[in-house]
C-alpha cells in the first residue's frame, strides 16, 4: 500500500490548539480527546488520502482540496501532491464558511 508523507501546515496547526484552548476551558478532557481525535485522523491521511471529497467552493480552485471530517464537527482540509499530503486548515463546521477560507 502506498503511503503518503503528511505536512501540517503552521497555521492549521494553530488552529487545532486553538480549538483545543477554548474546548480546555469546559472541559480538559474533552479537549485531550479531540486533539488525540483529531492528531489520528491527520495521521491516517498517510494512507489512501484520496478516499475523501473535494471541497467544493466558489472561492477554491476546481478539484485542488479534499476534506474528511473529524470530530463529527471539525474539517481538515488538505491538498494531496505527488507523495504529500499538505494539511491546509482544521476547521469548525458549526461556523460560517465565509469565514474558514482555506
Amino acid at each position: 500500500m502506498k503511503t503518503h508523507e503528511v505536512i501540517i501546515h503552521p497555521k492549521a496547526n494553530d488552529r487545532m490548539y486553538e480549538h483545543f484552548q477554548f474546548l480546555a476551558r469546559v472541559s480538559v478532557q474533552g479537549a485531550e480527546s479531540l486533539l488525540d481525535k483529531l492528531i489520528d485522523d491527520i495521521q491516517s491521511l498517510e494512507f489512501m488520502p484520496e478516499r475523501y471529497p473535494w471541497l467544493e467552493r466558489d472561492y477554491l480552485p476546481k478539484r485542488k482540496y479534499r476534506y474528511m471530517l473529524s470530530a463529527k464537527r471539525y474539517r481538515i482540509v488538505y491538498q494531496v501532491i505527488e507523495n504529500t499530503v499538505f494539511v491546509e486548515d482544521i476547521q469548525d463546521c458549526r461556523q460560517d464558511d465565509d469565514k474558514n477560507r482555506v
